[in-house]
């Protein structure tokens, strides 16, 4: 063969390999894609995923299966997606548990956080509300920080247990206010409401979707949320970062592939979860869970996690919070 008919033959080769790569690109996804929750089944977690994948089938043209993988607070889950193969049919949907909490309270975790997922984007915050028993002295968040730095080591909260957002936000408190609290662990916030209503504790970060009913039903006073700034989803709760500037604990959703996922997959999967989480259906859902939809670009996504890991290594450390 000549050498012109050679360099031919080449560049015809190289031009049907590009040809088949971007085919293949454009044709993803060509068959159903898992998206793994790390947490049980009609958990917020469970219903955020249950929520957008439908939506999410419609716009990537294929069937999102939602399959729950629970245990060891998230980490089975998570870890399983980290194993996988990063092709875009495996991906996770996380939480600050998993990602940003977790790592920093466990140095055994099976994987690492930052080098074994590949981010695809933010799609939830979940704020928190400060709640008190209607017989406390204070009316606001700095009426209620003046009563606890009268009153040291005298006041308590409560916690759905050592090393859970619920103690974390509560910490976070204490430590940007100055103040000495004692902890009450509970196996869940829900067990310890008949004490906050009865004044045995004397405050408790709660969800919104637990917390707000008992306001509004009359049984607890809110003094502020965890967000920060207003949110839509507590109308008429101040933000505790007027008090105390900077102030912020919300539990973030988002979505991940396992480590090396290609770019083009990556795109896909973020430019159809912020179509989705512009729906309005969606956005009623999600509200009504307690969540905010976020959205955004893997870059924003990226650079949110390092800001909440470095927040939550922080607090542990100085707070020397362990999970026993």
């Amino acid at each position: 063969m000549k050498r012109q008919d050679v360099i031919h033959a080449l560049l015809a080769a190289f031009v049907g390999l590009v040809c088949v790569t971007s085919v293949q690109a454009q044709s993803y996804p060509t068959k159903p894609v898992r998206l793994i929750v790390p947490f049980p089944a009609g958990g917020a977690t469970d219903l955020f995923a249950r929520t957008l994948s439908q939506k999410l089938s419609e716009k990537m043209g294929t069937t999102l299966v939602v399959e729950n993988r629970p245990g060891a607070g998230g980490t089975l889950g998570s870890d399983l997606v980290a194993k996988a193969t990063p092709d875009g049919y495996t991906l996770l949907l996380a939480t600050s548990s998993t990602h940003s909490i977790g790592p920093n309270l466990n140095p055994r975790m099976p994987y690492d956080a930052v080098k074994d997922f590949t981010p695809i984007g933010q799609v939830g915050n979940a704020p928190s509300i400060m709640l008190v028993p209607n017989s406390s002295p204070a009316k606001t968040v700095k009426e209620w920080i003046d009563y606890a730095k009268k009153n040291p080591g005298r006041l308590n909260y409560a916690s759905s247990g050592n090393g859970t957002i619920v103690q974390l936000t509560a910490e976070l408190f204490k430590a940007q206010a100055n103040l000495f609290v004692v902890h009450i662990p509970y196996k869940g916030t829900a067990l310890a409401i008949p004490d906050l209503v009865s004044g045995k504790v004397d405050v408790l970060f709660d969800s919104l979707p637990t917390g707000l009913p008992h306001v509004r039903d009359g049984r607890l006073r809110a003094l502020g949320v965890t967000s920060l700034k207003a949110t839509p989803l507590a109308p008429g709760v101040p933000p505790i970062a007027d008090v105390l500037p900077g102030y912020e604990s919300t539990t973030w959703f988002g979505l991940f592939g396992p480590k090396g996922l290609p770019a083009d997959v990556i795109s896909r999967v973020n430019t159809a979860a912020n179509q989705v989480l512009q729906d309005p259906e969606v956005i009623d859902k999600l509200q009504r869970f307690g969540i905010e939809p976020v959205g955004g670009t893997p870059t924003q996504f990226t650079t949110m996690l390092a800001k909440e890991s470095a927040k939550w290594k922080k607090t542990i450390t100085e707070r020397k919070i362990t999970l026993d």
